[in-house]
């Protein structure tokens, strides 16, 4: 049942404010700037998810699942919810496939040159070469249809290269992002069926410079052989097509990656009961990260932003109508078990969840929030709108959530993801160039007012 707009009651106020006369058959409407400005006024000066993403990051680094990695950073993030004075803070217990990248290198020559060292990254996922050198000519490919057009056997025992850079002329980066990602160019099965033995990918990235970036790797249950993939940087890979369409070019790659079964990783939760109901708001990030850089853009300030909306909750002294309950999920990044394995628990539950929102775009400006929901929900956050226009925030219009919270949909949970500025993403996204240096302090924080502030209107209203 969805309560009437506007509910009655200020934020923090210990006296009930005066209704302003409302027509017959209309709902009284509040005005929630003071309250607004309370919970931006707490974060901007006492705000301490800078401060934690620090410790995040630079103490313990990278936090792949089923890494001593991700092991610290569940305790370091159990103690930070103590910390903040939350009693209610369980473990879930999520598959987390092992795989381990171990050593790497690529080598190319061209025609009957010296061997030239590329920096390169293995895929998430990848097969290896079992640490020996595998040697084969490098064929460009840079279109789908150039690869429909390849005859049979014309790629057989060939390294394919695949140059496509994201399409600058998409605005938003991370829709030029999935655009080249879904491309069946990049994919190892795909390629392999062709007889190719190697997939060397143009890293998907908006930065000009010669950083790999790279993405997990699947393989299909059926295909009888694995190819390792890897990638390289935007430099190295424009280089690259340049010499392939002079000379041959003979690739030599090395890499000892492999799979090593599965284990488990928990979901970390902290919430805060609801005065009212049981009702849940949910909101969360993923606590793992690539396996490379510090995890800071990818997804550490989405971690210490959910914890930062507790934090503020608490200091206000904010008594909130539903449970505000936080899920920082386990191995987001190499299959999404953290946020299957919540969902089976909700619907197992039977548990009432209003909203969901999700927050992993990079810590930077807020910008909107994209609202997965019914036309009808929409439409009552669209009146919402006027509150946030002070703090920037102004783009409503999305209506696509892709991050952890997406399982809840198939529960008819209302969704929403925090809309950032995303041109800066993509420079750093899944490589070692993904640092706390990379992170502004004041984007942060007002990313965090946002959803704090969403958070309270959601509790006051649904």
């Amino acid at each position: 049942m969805i309560l009437p707009l506007f509910l009655s009651g200020f934020l923090f106020s210990q006296k009930k404010p005066q209704k302003s006369p409302a027509k017959k058959g209309t709902v009284a409407k509040f005005n929630y700037h003071d309250e607004f400005k309370k919970i931006s006024d707490e974060i901007m000066t006492n705000g301490t998810a800078y401060d934690n993403l620090g410790e995040l990051t630079k103490g313990i680094g990278p936090r792949f699942s089923a890494t001593p990695g991700y092991a610290k950073a569940v305790e370091w993030a159990e103690k930070k919810f103590k910390e903040i004075g939350i009693n209610m803070i369980w473990r879930q217990e999520a598959k987390a496939p092992v795989w381990i990248r171990g050593k790497e290198s690529l080598q190319i020559k061209a025609g009957n040159g010296d061997w030239k060292n590329i920096r390169m990254l293995s895929f998430g996922n990848s097969e290896g070469t079992g640490g020996k050198d595998l040697t084969g000519e490098i064929i460009l490919i840079n279109s789908t249809s150039e690869l429909n057009a390849m005859s049979v056997g014309q790629l057989r025992d060939k390294i394919v290269f695949v140059n496509v850079p994201m399409d600058p002329k998409i605005i938003n980066t991370s829709d030029s992002y999935l655009q080249t990602a879904k491309s069946k160019l990049i994919s190892a099965s795909v390629i392999a069926k062709t007889g190719a033995k190697a997939l060397i990918i143009r890293s998907l990235t908006t930065a000009n410079d010669d950083t790999p970036h790279a993405k997990m790797i699947y393989y299909e249950p059926d295909d009888k052989v694995k190819i390792p993939a890897l990638s390289i940087g935007v430099r190295s890979a424009e280089e690259l097509e340049k010499t392939l369409k002079k000379q041959k070019v003979t690739a030599k790659i090395n890499m000892t990656a492999e799979s090593k079964g599965d284990t488990t990783n928990p979901n970390i939760i902290a919430e805060i009961g609801g005065k009212k109901d049981s009702k849940v708001i949910v909101l969360g990030a993923q606590l793992d990260s690539w396996d490379v850089g510090e995890g800071a853009v990818d997804d550490g300030t989405g971690v210490v932003q959910c914890i930062e909306v507790l934090r503020t909750l608490k200091a206000l002294g904010y008594e909130n109508n539903h449970t505000i309950r936080v899920v920082l999920y386990a191995n987001s990044e190499n299959g999404g078990q953290g946020r299957e394995m919540y969902a089976a628990y909700v619907k197992k539950k039977d548990e009432k969840h209003v909203f969901a929102l999700g927050t992993d775009a990079g810590g930077y400006s807020p910008r909107g929030f994209s609202l997965d929901m019914s036309p009808q929900r929409r439409r009552l956050v669209y009146p919402w709108k006027e509150y946030f226009l002070p703090y920037g925030v102004y783009d409503f219009d999305q209506t696509e959530a892709i991050q952890d919270i997406s399982p809840l949909k198939k529960l008819d949970i209302p969704l929403a993801e925090l809309v950032v500025d995303t041109q800066r993403y993509f420079d750093y996204h899944h490589s070692e160039q993904d640092t706390f240096d990379k992170v502004n302090k004041r984007e942060l924080l007002l990313g965090a007012v946002a959803i704090t502030q969403m958070i309270f209107m959601v509790d006051k209203n649904w």
